[in-house]
């Protein structure tokens, strides 16, 4: 008998302990979930960069430039350049309407053994639009600079350089 009035005088203690529980709160506005799904992009190359032929004609230093149109400025008179010039493009694919951050880093050239290797100094837009290319792609190009000193080694100088892209 002593039990049941012990686990009564529990049971009434749990009952009168419980708190009351308040009405439930909503809020001004429901929070919204999005998810933008976009396609993976693909990099491709289109072609190289190429400085054309740079022939030495002094001892003072030049630096040589292809713009990203292709176009190649040979300024002074410690050098003087002939043959095509060509900016190095990529082509993009992805997403319509995208903006595509472009990366890519100096290079070091070299050239014939015991030469000095030029540094490439690289020219890439910061980013790309892809617009409305649909699956033909955005092209882009790549220019940069070199500078050439009049005591530069002859030879052929070569550098690979990285290029990234990202949404």
């Amino acid at each position: 008998m002593n039990t049941l009035r012990i686990t009564a005088a529990v049971a009434a203690l749990a009952l009168s302990a419980t708190p009351a529980l308040a009405a439930p709160v909503v809020p001004d506005k429901q929070a919204t979930a999005t998810a933008r799904i976009v396609k993976p992009l693909s990099l491709t190359w289109v072609q190289d960069l190429d400085f054309g032929t740079v022939t030495l004609v002094d001892a003072g230093p030049t630096t040589v430039t292809v713009a990203l149109d292709g176009s190649r400025t040979c300024p002074g008179t410690a050098v003087t350049c002939s043959g095509a010039s060509t900016a190095a493009k990529y082509k993009i694919t992805g997403t319509n309407n995208q903006t595509v951050t472009v990366n890519s880093s100096n290079v070091s050239m070299t050239g014939p053994a015991g030469s000095t290797p030029l540094l490439l100094t690289v020219n890439a837009p910061a980013s790309v639009a892809l617009g409305n290319s649909g699956s033909t792609g955005t092209e882009f190009a790549i220019g940069g600079s070199i500078s050439v000193a009049g005591s530069q080694a002859e030879g052929t100088y070569i550098g690979t350089f990285a290029v990234t892209v990202n949404y």
